[in-house]
């Protein structure tokens, strides 16, 4: 719900600088490139800071896929990134891998002959 609610407010802020600069000061190229430069400036605030924000705290979504030919095992949050444990019964690897904010630093563990189902 505040994903939808926090594009909203960005669309709304966004064309009303479009309307206010093309329409009201009749200068439509420059009210474009402001309304251009909003929507990127809160799209890239979204995907680098809020996402996981979002999702963590308030409530939000996001989607991740798990690799093919892996098996999910389990997600934990550590402070705001999120941590996927995979297993990969190919190689007989879990994997643990880190989502983190704008997916640029993001770590990975593997542990070799790891076979979380064995008893």
């Amino acid at each position: 719900m505040i994903t939808i609610i926090f594009w909203t407010i960005l669309a709304i802020v966004s064309l009303g600088a479009v309307f206010l600069i093309g329409f009201r000061l009749q200068k439509w190229m420059a009210g474009f490139i402001v309304g251009g430069v909003i929507f990127l400036a809160g799209f890239l605030l979204f995907y680098f800071y809020l996402e996981q924000t979002f999702v963590k705290r308030w409530g939000g979504f996001m989607s991740i896929n798990v690799p093919e030919g892996q098996l999910h095992i389990a997600a934990t949050w550590k402070e705001d990134n999120l941590w996927v444990e995979n297993y990969d019964p190919t190689t007989n690897t879990c994997i643990f891998q880190e989502y983190s904010r704008g997916n640029m630093l993001e770590g990975k563990v593997v542990i070799k002959n790891c076979n979380p189902i064995a008893r």
